[in-house]
């Protein structure tokens, strides 16, 4: 059984519902006057066009959720997404899907109990998990174009909090997942330019693993993986190598081998 230690850790001083206008925004001023053809490397086989398409097209399908307070799988991905035809018009379309989603949590409180496919089933899932997918696009979109992109420390660090909590539940469309699994070995995720919420303990079982309560990552690990909180967020999406400069590592090789080669999501 994979399964997570418990529920979600915490709260998190990060405003999802904001952040998501913020990123948006800046994913917009990235993409509206560039090429609808530039190949998007950390997503192979995309084009900008089919990034911007993804990533609008995912906040208004987050936004039906919303408004319809799913309260189980839902059986399609149909949205009316209103597409433009023409790629001039996708920077706006992208910018119009922020405002469809910032009405769908004008008119939905985020305690409201709601189906998720992670850990927290409440509606504010919803927007944290919106939020992640909008900005590594826009890493991936600015990437893409030349542009080095510039991450929050305390919004990563968030992020990476985001991605290991849910992580064990990723696999109906992560079927790798499955294998991460081992006798009580741990792996660490330290951040090393945040105070706070800046260390992650993840604990592999026989059935699965999870993450340990935050407070509770005392003590060695099996491996350790240090980075600026940026950097660890684009290394547990796939966006950066194990071997960059920036990521230092250290302990059970083969460990960090099963983990980096089965928890893309």
């Amino acid at each position: 059984m994979i399964s997570s230690d418990g529920p979600a850790r915490g709260t998190t001083s990060v405003d999802h519902r904001a952040a998501i206008a913020v990123e948006t925004a800046r994913f917009v001023a990235a993409v509206e006057n560039a090429d609808a053809t530039t190949p998007v490397p950390s997503c192979p086989d995309w084009t900008l066009q089919d990034l911007v398409r993804h990533t609008g097209s995912v906040q208004r399908w987050f936004s039906v959720l919303l408004h319809t307070r799913v309260q189980e799988p839902p059986r399609t991905r149909d949205v009316d997404l209103r597409l433009p035809e023409r790629w001039e018009g996708y920077a706006d379309w992208l910018a119009e899907s922020a405002t469809v989603a910032a009405e769908a949590f004008a008119a939905t409180d985020p305690e409201l109990s709601m189906w998720a496919w992670g850990v927290d089933q409440h509606a504010r899932f919803w927007a944290r998990r919106m939020l992640y997918e909008t900005l590594l696009h826009r890493v991936d979109a600015e990437v893409a174009l030349g542009i080095r992109p510039a991450i929050d420390p305390a919004l990563a660090a968030d992020g990476i909090d985001e991605f290991l909590v849910n992580l064990p539940f990723a696999t109906p469309f992560a079927p790798g997942v499955a294998r991460l699994r081992a006798p009580d070995r741990t792996i660490r995720f330290q951040a090393t330019d945040t105070e706070a919420g800046g260390d992650w303990l993840v604990r592999l079982r026989p059935d699965g693993f999870g993450l340990d309560p935050a407070g509770t990552a005392n003590g060695p690990a099996d491996a350790t993986v240090r980075g600026t909180a940026a950097d660890l967020l684009l290394l547990v999406y796939g966006r950066l190598r194990r071997d960059a400069e920036s990521i230092a590592h250290e302990g059970d090789e083969g460990l960090l081998d099963l983990w980096f080669g089965n928890s893309a999501f």
